[in-house]
């Protein structure tokens, strides 16, 4: 091992420690305490490492494993459900941007081709920072989660022809045509190679390895598809973001895909630290320092411009206000790309080494500023809300909808039509129980109103959606949505247009537990919790406790708020009288023939 190597590794860790120490006290987020240690490290701060490429390298790596966890917890069947999200919303996005910042940058006095390149570098958001974030606030499988990811999909291939076309803006590139067509020939056939790869050739191979037993060989194996599928992209002109992603889906649609995110995740961990770190090593505090005014400046109208694009798309593509106003907030920032194709427009000659001390200027700080913005978005969503726009926007419900076919009072309101929420539609189908859905997806709605279910479009933090379905008059509300924010805001209305109503919400996280009891919530459902009560009590059946006991168990550790698990400390009686039931009991079978 190179000295220089084993010099920054320590640095690098060792200050991340201090800083990120800081920052849990401050309530600061992680990536902020990273990119403020790669500014104390770098050459403008304290000047402990000067060469940002040996950094960048480790960075690298960190973006592979940190994509590749994400398709892990991906799959294909789920990137096929936001197709839309990917091809529509993403293309507009893309497309949108380019065209508003290029006639800005025309506008300003800028050549043209300098002006598209600009809308080029803009277009591009942060998918590491915005995936950490959402991932970190568990919104990835909420409405604006899944368009968000959707677009950042679209973007990191984009990328790509972007690359291509800069030569071109600065007429040094020959047949553009022959190199698209290139281009497209090869995507074609990386996404065949890996639907092949994802159906047959992976499961099998993951099958063979794990038929070994062999932890080694097996976090081998996992590493190995990684990088292979990240190196091809990248040797055919994809980027190595997307391969990762594209390997981590193929590993998805396997059984094994649990056992290879969990034993990736520390590696991941330890290398994004480096990426995020060699980030705030790029800010030049000198440049910054002289060129302060116009760097705000440029980051005000990113942020107001680029966030009310993102908004419209999700719009666009059928979301309510809420969902629009979130998606902007995520999306707002510029991305670690645009530091790539920056350096192909200095190469080429396209961009001044002025103008891309601006755009890392303006990057870093919407990078740093990213947490934050999402942190209070729903805050930023409410205030919007509560503006005088038109109804259509602030309240969108489908007024085909009848609710009188699943009756206006004594009824279920059915809150996300997710899996629990569809299983329970079935459940209270099946018992003749009235019930009315609300739902943010427009797909789902249409598809589902066309089977005859009583849904309604529209998002049920607003007051008018759930007058809509006559909450007020409803027996139960279920609340099954993936959005934590938006969880608490629906259970808090509901009490407050109907405290009589028995409100049962379902929850991802024990973390959401007691403040969705101190909301009104009459029964709240962790679904962490749920699986360790159903495996403790087929536990408990295979220790031949009795059925009665072990429904009284569940019972109690369920209207406690799950406080055995909560705390461990704590043993209830029933725990202890479980003990003197068929202890070291052993069970004969005995066959007995009785002649009549």
């Amino acid at each position: 091992m190179e000295i220089w190597l084993l010099n920054d590794i320590v640095i690098v860790f060792g200050l991340s420690i201090l800083v990120l120490l800081l920052c849990q006290k401050l309530r600061v987020p992680t990536i902020v305490g990273f990119l403020f240690t790669g500014l104390l490290i770098g050459p403008s701060g304290f000047g402990f490492i000067t060469d940002i490429h040996r950094v960048e390298t480790l960075a690298e790596i960190g973006v592979i494993l940190l994509l590749f966890t994400i398709g892990v917890e991906f799959s294909l069947t789920q990137l096929i459900k936001i197709q839309k999200s990917v091809l529509l919303g993403g293309g507009l996005q893309v497309f949108i941007t380019i065209a508003v910042f290029s006639m800005i940058a025309v506008i300003t006095g800028l050549p043209f081709n300098e002006a598209i390149f600009i809308g080029f570098l803009v277009a591009l958001s942060s998918t590491a920072i915005v995936l950490k974030t959402l991932q970190e606030r568990a919104e990835i499988d909420s409405p604006h989660g899944q368009t968000a990811l959707g677009i950042l999909i679209f973007q990191d291939v984009i990328i790509v022809p972007m690359i291509l076309i800069t030569p071109i803006l600065a007429e040094g590139a020959g047949n553009s045509s022959v190199w698209l067509l290139i281009l497209l020939l090869k995507a074609i056939a990386v996404i065949i190679a890996v639907l092949i790869a994802a159906k047959w050739i992976v499961p099998q191979l993951m099958f063979q390895i794990a038929k070994t037993r062999s932890q080694e060989l097996f976090l081998l194996t996992v590493v190995v598809i990684c990088f292979s599928v990240a190196w091809l992209t990248s040797k055919i002109g994809l980027s190595l973001a997307l391969g990762a992603f594209l390997a981590g889906l193929i590993i998805s649609e396997t059984e094994y895909s649990h056992a290879a995110l969990g034993n990736i995740i520390p590696f991941k961990s330890v290398f994004t630290t480096f990426f995020f770190v060699s980030i705030g090593m790029m800010l030049d505090l000198g440049f910054f320092s002289s060129n302060w005014i116009l760097v705000l400046l440029i980051f005000g109208l990113v942020f107001f411009l680029k966030a009310i694009i993102a908004g419209s798309v999700a719009l666009i593509l059928g979301f309510p206000l809420r969902t629009g106003v979130l998606v902007g907030c995520a999306l707002f920032q510029l991305g670690e790309f645009s530091f790539i194709l920056s350096k192909v427009g200095v190469d080429h000659g396209l961009f001044s080494d002025f103008n891309n001390q601006v755009l890392l200027s303006v990057a870093i700080i919407s990078m740093a500023a990213t947490p934050f913005i999402i942190n209070i978005a729903p805050r930023i969503a409410g205030y919007i809300a509560a503006l005088p726009l038109p109804k259509r926007l602030t309240c969108i419900c489908n007024e085909d909808y009848d609710p009188a076919t699943a009756g206006k009072e004594g009824h279920l309101v059915i809150v996300g039509f997710g899996v629990i929420g569809s299983n329970v539609a079935k459940a209270a189908r099946a018992a003749d129980i009235p019930y009315v859905i609300v739902e943010m997806n427009p797909e789902t709605v249409r598809r589902e109103r066309d089977n005859g279910e009583p849904i309604c479009y529209g998002d049920a933090t607003h007051e008018n959606i759930l007058h809509h379905v006559h909450v007020e008059n409803a027996r139960i509300v279920l609340v099954a949505i993936n959005d934590p924010t938006a969880t608490r805001a629906i259970a808090s209305l509901v009490k407050k247009l109907n405290p009589k109503v028995h409100l049962i919400v379902r929850t991802r996280y024990v973390s959401e537990v007691k403040s969705l009891y101190e909301l009104g919530a009459d029964e709240v459902i962790p679904e962490e919790f749920e699986t360790s009560v159903e495996i403790f009590a087929r536990i408990l059946t295979r220790f031949l406790v009795p059925k009665h006991e072990i429904d009284k168990l569940v019972g109690e550790i369920r209207s406690d708020s799950y406080e055995m698990f909560r705390e461990l400390s704590k043993r209830s009686m029933s725990m202890t009288d479980l003990k003197l039931h068929l202890h070291d009991i052993e069970i004969s079978t005995i066959l007995s023939l009785i002649h009549i």
